[in-house]
């Protein structure tokens, strides 16, 4: 069963840094789009940042310059790297991903994937 776990989450002080992981268990072929989305409490979930197969990368005006997307494709693995954190930061963090599964009666599909969240709390 495929799932996305992440970790890295927790409480910082203003200016301080952080790096989030979302790992991809269970088979698969391949990792397509990998992004990272937020909620806050009372607002809409936004996305973060967004990086493609190919390693374009994408992000909210918000963090452009402070947060920086990176993925591993050995690993399963794609990280959010963030720096200069503000209260206004806080949040759980969500990892999706487009996943490429196989089986042997349906062949290769895509597969859109969520993972639980982790909390990132920014006090000032």
């Amino acid at each position: 069963q495929v799932q996305l776990v992440e970790s890295g989450g927790g409480l910082v002080q203003a200016g301080g840094s952080l790096r989030l992981s979302c790992v991809v268990s269970g088979s698969i072929i391949r990792m397509n789009d990998m992004g990272w989305y937020r909620q806050a409490p009372g607002k809409q979930r936004e996305l973060v940042a967004s990086i493609t197969s190919g390693g374009s990368t994408d992000y909210a005006d918000s963090v452009k310059g402070r947060f920086t997307i990176s993925r591993d494709n050995a690993k399963k693995t794609v990280y959010l790297q963030m720096n200069s954190l503000k209260p206004e930061d806080t949040a759980v963090y969500l990892c999706n991903a487009e996943l490429v599964e196989t089986t042997l009666w349906r062949g290769n599909y895509l597969r859109n994937y969520w993972g639980q969240g982790t909390q990132v709390t920014v006090s000032s």
